[in-house]
């Protein structure tokens, strides 16, 4: 029997946090969990040879690609502008209740305005040499990623503001208090949408900002720790992105990570391109579609006045 191959990531969501409380004394940052490592349950296992197959049937069919893209996949600067404003300046999910619904909505451009602090947190039922090797491509990926947007990222345990959960289903159904304690105040609805994850959904990253500000204060990404190797980094490539501020989908955009197709499993020329005009000084976080949109196609045409890419 065939295997879905049209897998969904959620998208990060702005949620307002609300002020914290100002302690007499400040506290310190929470304790990850001990690295015990535990042995995983029938349903993570189960997980597993579900994801493996899954990798098995996408790559079957030409998809995940790691090249970049290429000679099939040309774009213009009026593409990658359109993409531009499709991707950074909507939202694919709204808050609805507690629950995360679909809905393509008009959102303002939203980035980090501090440096990005990402710290990796593993599941007791992690291995140690997945851990090792998720270390090794978080910290080469933050690495990529601040060349590309001049935004300091680096992948450090002290006072994290952006949290990669690497997670097995076992880890996950317990990992509610600490998610809690991560970032105080979550709303229900983001608490759901992690801990009522349905198995088509890959990962998962939520971003946070306070006071109804478009600026991220605090993300959260999860990454299940059944996927094998390529489909992990695959989840790592585009909610690390997305968190940025890369917050939709859009079926049109090619060749590109950000689009539920598979085509891509890893960063393309156009996501660089996409990441990079995100954090132009020339835009500004807050901006409306309306306002960014012209902007954005000067940048894209500077960014391609060779001709198509």
């Amino acid at each position: 029997m065939a295997l879905p191959f049209a897998v969904a990531c959620t998208e990060p969501v702005a949620v307002d946090l609300p002020p914290p409380p100002v302690p007499d004394i400040p506290a310190p940052p929470p304790e990850p969990p001990e690295p015990v490592i535990t042995e995983t349950g029938p349903e993570s296992q189960a997980l597993s040879v579900y994801y493996r197959r899954l990798q098995n049937d996408l790559l079957t069919q030409g998809l995940l690609r790691g090249d970049g893209g290429g000679p099939d996949t040309p774009f213009t600067d009026t593409v990658l502008a359109r993409n531009f404003v499709r991707i950074a300046l909507f939202d694919e999910y709204v808050t609805d209740g507690d629950v995360l619904r679909p809905q393509a909505t008009v959102s303002r451009l939203r980035r980090w305005d501090q440096p990005v602090r990402m710290a990796l947190e593993f599941g007791a039922s992690i291995p140690e040499d997945q851990r090792l090797e998720d270390r090794n491509t978080v910290s080469a990926y933050a690495n990529r990623l601040s060349r590309i947007t001049g935004l300091s990222i680096t992948q450090t345990e002290a006072d994290p503001n952006f949290h990669v959960l690497v997670l097995n289903e076992d880890d996950r159904l317990g990992y509610r208090e600490r998610l809690q304690e991560l970032v105080p105040g979550i709303a229900s609805s983001s608490l759901r949408a992690i801990m009522n994850l349905p198995r088509e959904q890959l990962c998962i990253v939520i971003a946070f900002s306070e006071g109804g500000s478009a600026s991220y204060s605090k993300a959260i990404a999860l990454i299940r720790g059944e996927h094998p190797d390529l489909l992990r980094t695959s989840c790592f490539h585009e909610e690390l992105a997305q968190g940025l501020g890369l917050a939709n989908d859009s079926p049109q955009a090619r060749p590109s990570i950000f689009n539920d197709d598979e085509e891509f499993g890893l960063l393309t020329t156009h996501d660089e391109l996409l990441l990079k005009m995100l954090y132009d000084p020339r835009l500004t976080t807050g901006m409306a579609p309306a306002e960014a949109a012209p902007i954005a196609r000067v940048i894209a045409s500077e960014y391609l006045d060779d001709g198509p890419s």
